[in-house]
């Protein structure tokens, strides 16, 4: 017996409500209402295999509105997902149960990304889609040929990144993504007429966008929609219109079921009126069998691709590609050794480029692109075409001026496999990024910033480019790498320690102005120590100078002026204060021992760094904004200067 497509779709209403209410916080609003559309979405459309969520060619779902979890819990278990099981889904935002309030791709497979901040799922799409277009353009349709799919809600589509992702993802004609909006007409605060009127469809067909519409509570309409995205080679939004809280015969369509549980009483009346007699967490036999068949005929295919994969001349290259493994190789090694046979004085945004032409001429899978900064941020090589709608097998994107965009779409490529993407701008803009960032590092993804005009240095353009707290605060981020090098070796090494990270995302702050060579030996990369001993004190040492990036060159030159006054000064560059921190005690206590004065240099806030010099030691920086003015006249003005530190040393020194 073919059992009535509402009732699968009830099974959706039925986990979402009874969750919420269990733990007594949540959203039940948007499940109920798209239950429907993901019904049909699983049943008919979306190509997955339970038993092997990580299968490289299966199709993306993306639920961008996060704050609907238990959709997506809900159609995982029923799907046959090993997990949630529905004792975790018991457990929904409980302590260590994987059915977190948001979906947290680390907890479950089958989640392909976190979301919950609207609009970075979506955005995060348009990235997964740019990969499966390019690896595609490399191994052809027998081996990645699968589709994009976003379940986004008017939040999403409100957010200031819909703007930057979908004007990307028009431009380059990702066909192969479709948006289900679920435009219920409902946010938080009440109906959308409260605070938008926008023509959100023309909105999405201004940037190349092919729009439906349809019935959201309609599968037959649902259908025709998704049959007519599909047909068309934009890509797609569909405006599914839906009643939020759908069943609910007293709240839906209204925000009381956006963000509350339904209550006791409601959640009855809603079992009576969907004719839904089951005691809750009780799915029936039926129903489970019903959801379960969604995921055979992904199966099939998924056992049809291995058979292609494994007769394909490709196979070992592809399989390598899906690997991760960015093993830097013959091109950075002599690298390397032409730094040290001629060491360049050079800014570290210009020794980044050159050790980006090595490594992409080494690495296939390393993607760049720049937030219309390539000539600044010099992000383009040799190596790396432009990747293009019609070309997609290049390796370098254009993003125009969408750093937030730029930053998800990394992060979506990312998760994919099979790219490791690199992108730039200038410091301080990490700013526009920072969400994004906070969700490579959250997702644990390995995506490298690179970020120049990392100070004062930058000169004229003045204190609104000026990066002063932009360091310390994103060394404040938990799990992200932040390195700031201070010459062309260091940059080098900088580079190596960003692909060697699978688990974590990498910060490159970079120079606009040039730096004298201050390494000449790469037989070890001594910046995975964080911080290492760049001089060594040569009369007794009495003090120990601290310092990152560009600012190192100037800690040498007071280090030679300490010196000439009989005072012993070791030099420590301090690329990352994280890997600096994973050192044990041991090394931590030899290079900043506790019987020396600690003295921190960088051009940039102060904050913070009194936890490596301690209360008693010193502190050179910048606690206000910057100015405009050439970079002589501003490192004079701010204090920055051999003239300025020593005295204030020696003085502390007694001297």
């Amino acid at each position: 017996m073919t059992l009535p497509e509402r009732q699968l779709a009830n099974a959706i209403r039925a986990l979402a409500m009874d969750a919420v209410q269990a733990a007594n916080s949540g959203h039940p609003g948007m499940p109920m209402g798209m239950a429907d559309v993901a019904t049909v979405l699983y049943s008919d459309y979306l190509r997955f295999d339970p038993t092997d969520p990580h299968w490289p060619d299966r199709d993306r779902f993306v639920l961008s509105a996060g704050h609907g979890s238990m959709l997506a819990y809900a159609t995982l278990h029923l799907a046959g997902y090993a997990r949630p099981t529905i004792d975790d889904i018991r457990n929904f935002r409980q302590l260590h149960s994987p059915c977190a309030g948001h979906p947290e791709n680390f907890e479950l497979e089958g989640v392909e990304t976190t979301t919950g901040p609207l609009g970075q799922g979506l955005a995060t799409a348009v990235g997964m889609a740019i990969a499966e277009r390019h690896l595609n353009a490399l191994y052809g349709d027998d081996l990645v040929n699968h589709r994009t799919w976003v379940i986004a809600g008017d939040g999403c589509l409100m957010e200031g990144i819909n703007h930057e992702a979908i004007g990307l993802a028009g431009h380059l004609g990702l066909g192969r993504m479709t948006v289900l909006w679920d435009d219920n007409k409902i946010t938080i605060d009440g109906s959308t007429d409260l605070s938008t009127s926008e023509d959100i469809a023309a909105r999405y067909e201004a940037t190349g966008w092919h729009v439906e519409r349809c019935d959201g509570h309609d599968p037959a309409d649902i259908r025709r929609a998704i049959d007519a995205a599909l047909a068309d080679p934009r890509p797609s939004l569909i405006a599914c219109r839906t009643l939020i809280g759908f069943g609910a015969p007293n709240k839906q369509g209204t925000s009381a079921t956006h963000g509350s549980p339904l209550g006791a009483d409601e959640i009855a009346a809603t079992r009576e009126n969907l004719g839904w007699t089951y005691e809750p967490f009780d799915i029936p036999a039926d129903i489970a069998a019903a959801w379960a068949a969604f995921g055979e005929e992904g199966k099939k295919r998924h056992n049809l691709w291995k058979l292609r994969l494994a007769n394909d001349e490709k196979k070992d290259e592809f399989s390598a590609r899906l690997s991760g493994d960015v093993t830097p190789g013959a091109a950075f090694s002599a690298y390397l050794n032409g730094l040290v046979a001629e060491p360049p004085k050079v800014a570290t945004r210009k020794a980044s480029e050159n050790t980006l032409g090595a490594l992409t001429a080494d690495i296939a899978s390393l993607i760049g692109g720049s937030a219309d900064l390539t000539g600044s941020n010099n992000t383009k090589t040799s190596s790396t075409k432009p990747l293009t709608k019609d070309d997609y097998s290049g390796r370098y994107i254009y993003y125009g001026i969408r750093e937030f965009g730029m930053a998800a779409a990394m992060n979506g490529m990312a998760l994919h496999g099979g790219v490791v993407p690199y992108g730039g701008t200038f410091l301080v803009f990490a700013d526009y990024c920072r969400a994004a960032i906070r969700l490579s590092a959250l997702q644990q993804q390995r995506v490298v910033y690179v970020m120049t005009h990392d100070s004062i240095g930058l000169g004229e353009d003045g204190p609104t480019h000026q990066p002063i707290e932009h360091l310390q605060s994103l060394r404040a981020m938990p799990n992200l790498l932040v390195m700031r090098p201070a010459d062309a070796i260091e940059t080098a090494e900088c580079w190596a320690l960003a692909l060697a990270q699978t688990d974590r995302p990498s910060l490159l702050a970079l120079t606009r102005q040039n730096l004298p060579p201050l390494r000449h030996d790469v037989t070890e990369n001594l910046c995975a120590k964080g911080g290492y001993r760049i001089r060594e004190a040569a009369a007794a040492r009495k003090v120990v100078l601290v310092a990152t990036g560009s600012e190192v060159s100037l800690a040498i030159e007071v280090a030679e002026k300490l010196e000439a006054a009989g005072h012993g000064a070791d030099v420590v560059s301090m690329v990352s204060t994280e890997l600096f921190d994973e050192q044990d005690g041991t090394y931590q206590d030899a290079i900043l021992p506790r019987d020396a004065l600690i003295v921190s240099i960088e051009a940039g806030t102060t904050f913070g760094w009194e936890r490596y010099t301690g209360r008693d030691g010193l502190r050179f920086g910048i606690d206000s904004f910057g100015a405009s003015a050439p970079i002589e006249d501003l490192f004079k003005h701010f204090g920055l200067t051999v003239d300025a530190i020593t005295p204030q040393i020696l003085a502390k020194l007694g001297a």
